[in-house]
């Protein structure tokens, strides 16, 4: 597997979209400082093909993808692995109560030259390529297939993160075993013993099913096929013999046909001739019709009758005047009687009204004067007041005043002052200025109500005197009306005699309408008896035109009753004349048939010699029986084939079954297997031991036993050393020689879609001394020098990253991790 692009968005310190192109990048460090997100770019590619990171602990930790406050992270990596470039992509969203889910994944097979740089930074879903896997749930087993490698062993082989270094150095032999059965594809002789083992079973299947075929074959020997020979000579003599009477037979039965249908016409005759009988009722047809119509012509003559004396009446009804003329006119009496008797009591409201009124202006008038006797005094009333103010002043300086001083208004000597009044002359006008004002205004109010009663009256006294010139108006256009009119008893005799002549011609409608009803019903028996009649001649014709072959005889149109007697004394006759034909027909039929029976029980005891059943065609029948013969004698000869066949197949089954039981046999005990994982662990071993002296300057070899992992110290007397007890420089160094050997031997091994094209490296350089870290940088350059694999380093030590071409730098600040591409 070998990284192309990476995009993020929303992921982790990756809150705004990212990419990281690593398409020309064969050999790139990861750098910045600690903490800027430099492993998470390895947490982001595990995630989009697995699902899971390293340190978030396995699924439980998804919520850890979201960056701070955000509710949705997207990662998309594309990558190439075994020759195909694949997508994966992967979305996890927050949803309202706080649970955060995985909303989309996917993998994408993409096509052929696909240039991967045209790809936006928007992670949109759109198509590109082939869909492999829609789902969470399909993602597993599509990225397995694809890449090579479970979770588990890409973070052991491929992607090594912090604290998992060591992983593969620290296994336990099964899993390193397995972890190398993957690498190098050695399952596949696992499968080769389960197909062997299957294919052992439907061989044995196909040689069961084999024997109980040819259980079934019996009856196929030689004996049998003589045997179908001879039945075929036998049906072959019947159908000959079969040929040879049937003509014989059709003859037989053509004569009694002939005979027979002689006798069935005859017979056909008889029943025609002895069917002719004259219908129910015939003699009282034509009765009923002459009845009829003598019943419609009373009926006619009654509604002439009727319809004259109507018209009588209408005429004598039109003389006797007008009747809305006369009711009005008696209308007219009753209304005049009635106005007149209105019209003095009219009158007299109006004198009532008019004195009313007059009263009423008097009282207006007086009410008038009132007011305006109280509005003078009133007046008087303000003068007196306005004279008391300037008196009650002109007291008021009296009080300082003596005798010989001088005057405040005047300015002239005073000789003698005047006595000071014990009341107040402006309290005194005041109370009589109320006084005049009270009396003035109770005057204005007597007048208003005066004067409101005054219009009341004349408006009643106005509309009294419209309703008395209404009144006599009326009474004169009925006066005009009248003129010349007939006293009211007169106008109620003519009234009295309309009346009568109107009831004397409803009754004579009525009569009219009853005789129509009566004559319409009687032409309905009418036509009701001619109808039968005409029914009664088409039975009759009916029946002679039935007749006509035998040729009867000429019909009286004028009496049906006598046509029918005609018809049916014929018909009579002409059957008795054929009921002595008959018998001698009937002795020939028997003899036709007894002839065409001799012939059939002779072809009958034919097929009963044969052993086959006649059925109702025995040239059909022997024909079906030759063929039956012969099919059954080809299927014989085809049962004898098979069986042969059969035993055949049985000897290439029994063979199938041997070698695949063989197989299965040799592959169970997985030596082969363990013969190569041996060859793997070994070729692995001394590649990792080599890397190893290496990086040790001399000091170090790794070496195997059991499928444990030793290290032998030189500058200890070859002292053997178990991994587990390294130091942390050492494990360092032990497990990054493992960790390229895998990429270094095992990959050009390896003959599935597992190979090692790339490996990234995030662990301790910083714990390394210069020599080794010179050691390391060197040996990491000639791994990338090759050009086949992918190597990338995650270091914050500058000496390592300055010697690698392509570094991607990795900054944070406050909002998001952003990386940026220097170096070649």
């Amino acid at each position: 597997m070998r990284p192309m692009r990476l995009d993020m968005a929303g992921f982790t310190v990756f809150r705004d979209d990212t990419t990281v192109d690593f398409t020309d990048a064969d050999f790139f460090a990861l750098i910045g400082p600690t903490g800027s997100g430099k492993s998470t770019v390895l947490d982001a590619i595990c995630f989009a093909l697995y699902g899971m990171v390293p340190r978030w602990g396995g699924p439980r930790g998804l919520a850890n993808a979201l960056a701070p406050s955000a509710t949705e992270a997207r990662v998309r990596l594309v990558f190439e692995s075994g020759g195909a470039r694949y997508v994966a992509t992967r979305v996890v969203r927050r949803d309202g109560r706080g649970n955060v889910k995985t909303a989309n994944a996917g993998l994408q097979l993409m096509p052929a030259g696909f240039d991967v740089s045209k790809l936006d930074t928007g992670l949109s879903p759109d198509d590109l390529g082939e869909v492999v896997a829609g789902t969470p749930a399909e993602m597993e087993q599509a990225v397995l297939e694809a890449v090579g490698l479970p979770y588990e062993q890409f973070t052991s082989c491929v992607v090594l993160p912090q604290g998992q270094f060591a992983d593969f150095l620290h296994a336990k032999p099964a899993t390193r075993q397995q972890i190398l059965v993957n690498l190098l594809g050695l399952g596949v002789y696992e499968d080769v013993q389960k197909r062997a083992t299957a294919r052992a079973a439907q061989a044995e299947a196909r040689l069961d099913a084999v024997d109980q075929l040819l259980a079934g074959l019996t009856g196929v020997d030689d004996e049998a096929l003589a045997e179908a020979d001879a039945r075929v000579d036998r049906m072959a003599e019947l159908a000959a013999a079969v040929t040879a009477a049937v003509p014989e037979l059709a003859a037989a039965r053509a004569t009694a046909g002939q005979a027979a249908g002689a006798l069935t016409a005859l017979d056909d005759e008889l029943t025609v001739l002895t069917g002719v009988r004259a219908p129910r009722g015939v003699a009282e047809v034509a009765r009923a019709v002459t009845a009829a119509r003598a019943e419609a012509e009373a009926a006619a003559t009654g509604v002439s009758l009727a319809e004259e004396r109507e018209e009588k009446l209408r005429g004598e009804l039109t003389a006797a005047g007008d009747e809305s003329a006369l009711r009005l006119l008696l209308r007219a009496y009753d209304d005049r009687d009635r106005l007149t008797g209105e019209a003095g009591t009219v009158r007299a409201t109006v004198g009532a009204a008019n004195d009313e009124h007059s009263a009423a202006m008097a009282a207006l008038t007086a009410a008038r004067a009132d007011a305006e006797r109280a509005d003078v005094e009133l007046q008087a009333a303000v003068r007196a007041y306005e004279e008391a103010k300037t008196l009650d002043l002109a007291v008021s300086l009296r009080v300082h005043l003596h005798p010989g001083a001088a005057c405040p208004v005047c300015e002239q000597p005073v000789d003698e002052v005047p006595a000071v009044p014990a009341d107040s002359a402006v309290a005194a006008a005041t109370a009589a200025g109320k006084a005049a004002r009270a009396a003035t205004e109770a005057a204005q109010t007597v007048v208003q109500q005066r004067d409101a009663a005054a219009r009341n009256l004349e408006r009643l006294l106005v509309q009294a005197r419209a309703r008395q010139e209404q009144m006599d108006a009326r009474l004169a256009d009925l006066d005009g009306q009248l003129v010349g009119a007939g006293e009211p008893a007169v106008l109620r005799r003519e009234l009295a005699e309309h009346a009568r002549l109107r009831r004397a011609l409803d009754e004579a409608a009525t009569a009219v309408r009853a005789g129509r009803d009566k004559a319409r019903h009687t032409r309905a028996g009418v036509d009701a008896a001619e109808d039968r009649l005409r029914a009664t001649w088409r039975g009759f014709d009916t029946a002679r035109d039935g007749l006509a072959r035998f040729g009867p005889p000429a019909t009286d149109r004028d009496d049906v009753a006598t046509a029918w007697t005609a018809l049916t004394g014929w018909a009579s006759a002409e059957a008795e004349r054929r009921r002595a034909d008959r018998a001698d027909r009937a002795v020939v039929v028997a003899r036709a048939e007894a002839a065409a029976d001799a012939v059939q029980q002779h072809i009958a005891g034919t097929f009963a010699a044969a052993d086959v059943p006649v059925g109702d065609d025995p040239v059909h029948a022997a024909t079906v029986a030759l063929e039956r013969a012969d099919a059954d004698r080809r299927r014989l000869r085809e049962r004898r084939e098979q069986a042969g066949t059969l035993r055949e197949q049985r000897a290439g089954h029994e063979r199938d079954v041997q070698v695949a039981r063989a197989l299965a046999g040799h592959l169970r005990a997985n030596n082969f297997e363990r013969w190569l994982l041996a060859e793997a662990l070994d070729l692995l071993v001394d590649g990792a031991s080599g890397i190893l002296r290496e990086l040790s300057s001399g000091q170090y070899e790794l070496v195997h036993d059991k499928g444990e992992f030793f290290v032998v110290d030189h500058h200890d007397a070859g002292l053997r050393r178990g991994v587990r007890t390294l130091s942390g420089g050492e494990t360092f160094q032990a497990s990054l020689a493992l960790a390229l050997a895998l990429s270094e031997q095992l990959a050009g091994m390896s003959t599935t879609a597992a190979s090692l094209e790339s490996i990234v490296l995030d662990e301790g350089f910083g714990t390394l001394d210069a020599a080794t870290l010179d050691t390391v940088a060197a040996t990491l350059e000639n791994l990338a020098a090759r050009g086949d694999r992918m190597v990338g380093v995650v270091t914050h030590v500058p000496a390592l990253a300055e010697r690698i071409p392509v570094r991607f730098e990795v900054r944070k600040d406050a909002r998001s991790a952003r990386v940026e591409r220097t170096g070649r």
